[in-house]
């Protein structure tokens, strides 16, 4: 069986505080790595999750940013470098649970919340650890995409639309860093029984006709689990995918195809 291998650094989830980002920085820690989560507001949940890390036998700390605030995103970029002395792969999971409502029935500002969240957020993440994995010798960025990219979900716009404006920024990296040895990917999340669609369905927005109708569209007529979602991204940032950059890994059960 081959072992996947992390390379030296810490691996820095945004939105680590999330259903996905804790399975994603649990993944990283069992594969050996240090992790670093951020979060805005479930300050008890980071830290069990930092606790839980811990005990895995990694390093792990939790910071408090908002990441529509440049100057705070720069802050906890300086924080961790600081702590762990190298970053090594971003993984951005952040973003709000959203409406599932029409475009048509979408407010501007509902919209610019999530732009301004997801998009923006990302942008500015980014921007802030490029000269330091420049500096030393390259890392990885992993942006959780949605699905919805390659198919169009309804209802599910307020999710999409910000995702396939990072899914552009991911290719770009990829482009103009690769020299730099920095690789940037996507992993395209599908219906995974984590996060958003639990909060959701809790909600009562997500019953029974909706998740029928959405797994006639899942040829694996299952939904996925964090987990699935955090082996994709320890994969991507290990010393195995070195040469996958610029590319959409989509863990979705098959939806849309």
């Amino acid at each position: 069986m081959m072992q996947l291998t992390l390379a030296d650094g810490v691996t820095l989830v945004f939105g680590g505080s999330g259903g996905l980002g804790r399975a994603v920085a649990s993944d990283f820690a069992r594969a050996g790595g240090d992790v670093a989560i951020c979060y805005r507001s479930k300050q008890s949940v980071a830290e069990a999750t930092v606790a839980e890390l811990r005990e895995v036998g990694v390093r792990a700390s939790a910071h408090q940013v908002d990441v529509r605030d440049e100057t705070a995103v720069n802050r906890v970029i300086a924080e961790v470098i600081t702590e762990y002395g190298r970053i090594r792969t971003l993984v951005w999971g952040a973003g709000p649970v959203v409406d599932q409502i029409t475009l048509a029935d979408t407010a501007p500002d509902r919209y610019r919340q999530s732009i301004e969240v997801e998009t923006l957020g990302m942008f500015t993440a980014v921007h802030a650890v490029l000269p330091h994995l420049r500096e030393h010798g390259g890392g990885s960025v992993i942006h959780l995409g949605s699905a919805g990219d390659r198919w169009w979900p309804r209802l599910d716009g307020l999710s999409v639309l910000p995702k396939a404006a990072n899914e552009a920024l991911v290719r770009g990296i990829a482009k103009e860093e690769g020299r730099h040895n920095i690789r940037a990917n996507s992993v395209l999340v599908g219906v995974v029984e984590a996060g958003m669609f639990l909060e959701l369905k809790a909600a009562g927005v997500v019953d029974a006709a909706w998740e029928a109708e959405a797994r006639r569209m899942v040829p694996m007529k299952r939904w996925g689990t964090a987990a699935d979602i955090g082996a994709a991204c320890v994969f991507l940032a290990s010393e195995q995918a070195g040469y996958i950059t610029g590319q959409q890994l989509s863990v979705s059960g098959g939806f849309g195809i």
